[in-house]
């Protein structure tokens, strides 16, 4: 069989770190191909060879049966081969049709507009493409955004397209969309190989797919003969519980409560109360105020208005310390920005917001044996995969870091954790270990805010909902009133129907 991309025995090594193992990556004409894997596995710089980011050190590629040599991403374009990056490349201020022509020129030094429109204008009928070419990119939404991505690369002629976590920042009606349009391109005789981790939706919109796991290619299964289960222990190496029970339990008293904080200006306050045996979910397209909603929980924020209450007593003004100091734990967003401390070992890591605890400390100085001892019981409690407590934080995984983490926060037993996108880039298996160890922390009483751009994370976990729009809180209710696209709708501003 001839096939439209033929990789084989692709090897690639960054110093003594062998990303690529001997891979075979072989994809059909005119099929969608799912290529998953966990955080690290090597799917992406499988993909960077493809498209002439990197070049590999083994192996041979062929583009519908013919030899090539792909040494940069314009050799990719003239072999009619186009990405889709997660995150986009856009000019703010310029249209859409400046952003689509932009860079291939058809003739050099010179931009023929008319001409240009009129190609545009005829893959946008052709693939059913709603957009006005005129709109600045400052004023479309995020599933518009990523529209414009797609036509830059129909526009340089591109036959195989590589998506890469397409749906990662969008809705579920625009990841409804965006599927829809990725199975007309192949209707329309296109071949796209589709990056991601979400097995629920690769099980609906692939026709195969490739499973790497630790730099070597493990599965290459068509869609009939496999399940979410399957590709799940595929990616893992090891059996994986996909499903979560959560169990009911009765709500106790009010422990955390934001009252008339305005999280953007200009806009109206928020109001939050988290009780005991309780999550609280906070749904929303990232960037709509997660960010400063977090901030101004842990006490990086000042406000001039409103009021903040943990357990009864008032902290609206108090340093982040002294709320870790009264029971607040804190799951950061950004880990590398706010939880560790890269450069420093794994004991020094865990005595991050502990320092000024009489456990760790006597008369001014830190008690190191008491430290070690703590920190290694953590190691053992939480399995961190380490060499060491003399390890430092940066070189451990993206999932051992949150589990070093995690087992600093939940250490000191408190009654209330903020819980901040907890599992972004973790692997299945650090994800299933994170949101379990949430629910036994809610099954003890502990009052938890989720914060969320995952809307399955959001609904699975959660007591109640709030959405998140544009720095407001625009609905609050049990996570039984909300419907996925009733919550999709309200994500994207649109309000009628909000409880």
């Amino acid at each position: 069989m001839e096939y439209a991309i033929e990789m084989r025995g692709i090897t690639k090594r960054f110093g003594a770190v062998t990303a690529n193992d001997n891979i075979d990556f072989l994809v059909k004409p005119q099929e969608i191909h799912c290529l998953l894997g966990e955080n690290g596995s090597g799917k992406t710089t499988l993909m960077n060879i493809l498209f002439g980011i990197y070049t590999m050190d083994e192996g041979q590629i062929k583009v519908n049966g013919q030899p090539v040599h792909i040494r940069s991403p314009r050799d990719a374009s003239r072999l009619g081969i186009g990405m889709v990056h997660q995150h986009f490349m856009l000019f703010n201020q310029n249209t859409v049709l400046e952003n689509i022509i932009l860079g291939d020129e058809r003739v050099p030094f010179f931009l023929d507009y008319e001409k240009s429109r009129k190609e545009v204008q005829s893959l946008l009928d052709r693939y059913e493409f709603h957009i006005d070419l005129d709109e600045k990119i400052c004023n479309l939404s995020v599933g518009m955004k990523q529209r414009v991505e797609i036509l830059k690369v129909l526009y340089r002629g591109a036959e195989i397209i590589i998506f890469d976590e397409p749906t990662s920042v969008l809705t579920p009606q625009e990841s409804d969309i965006l599927l829809g349009m990725i199975q007309n391109l192949r209707e329309q005789g296109k071949t796209v190989v589709f990056i991601s981790h979400k097995l629920g939706e690769t099980m609906t919109i692939g026709d195969s797919m490739t499973v790497l796991r630790k730099g070597a290619a493990v599965a290459n299964v068509l869609r009939e003969e496999t399940s979410v289960h399957d590709l799940a222990r595929h990616m893992v190496g090891k059996e994986v519980e996909t499903s979560l029970e959560r169990e009911e339990v009765e709500p106790g008293e009010c422990v955390f409560e934001l009252a008339d904080v305005p999280i953007w200006e200009h806009r109206k306050s928020c109001n939050l109360r988290v009780h005991e045996y309780e999550i609280l979910g906070i749904a929303g397209v990232d960037g709509n105020g997660q960010m400063e909603l977090e901030e101004s929980i842990i006490g990086l924020r000042d406000h001039r208005q409103g009021h903040q209450y943990l357990l009864g007593e008032e902290i609206t003004h108090e340093p982040t310390l002294l709320r870790k100091l009264k029971g607040m734990a804190h799951i950061p967003s950004d880990r590398h920005k706010y939880g560790i401390l890269p450069n420093e070992t794994l004991c020094r890591n865990y005595l991050l917001g502990n320092q000024e605890r009489e456990e760790f400390k006597s008369h001014g100085l830190i008690r190191t044996q008491r430290l070690d001892r703590f920190s290694e019981e953590m190691i053992e409690k939480y399995n961190v995969y380490t060499s060491g407590i003399e390890q430092t934080s940066g070189s451990l995984s993206g999932g051992n870091q949150q589990k070093l983490v995690l087992s600093r926060e939940l250490s000191q037993s408190p009654k209330f954790i903020l819980a901040a996108q907890p599992t972004v880039g973790l692997d299945i298996g650090a994800i299933e270990f994170v949101h379990r160890t949430l629910l036994q922390k809610r099954e003890e009483g502990c009052a938890i805010l989720l914060i969320s751009a995952d809307l399955s994370e959001v609904m699975a976990l959660s007591d109640r909902i709030a959405v998140m729009y544009e720095g407001e809180i625009v609905a609050v209710g049990d996570s039984s009133e909300f419907t996925r696209d009733e919550l999709g709708l309200m994500m994207a501003g649109h309000l009628g129907g909000a409880s």
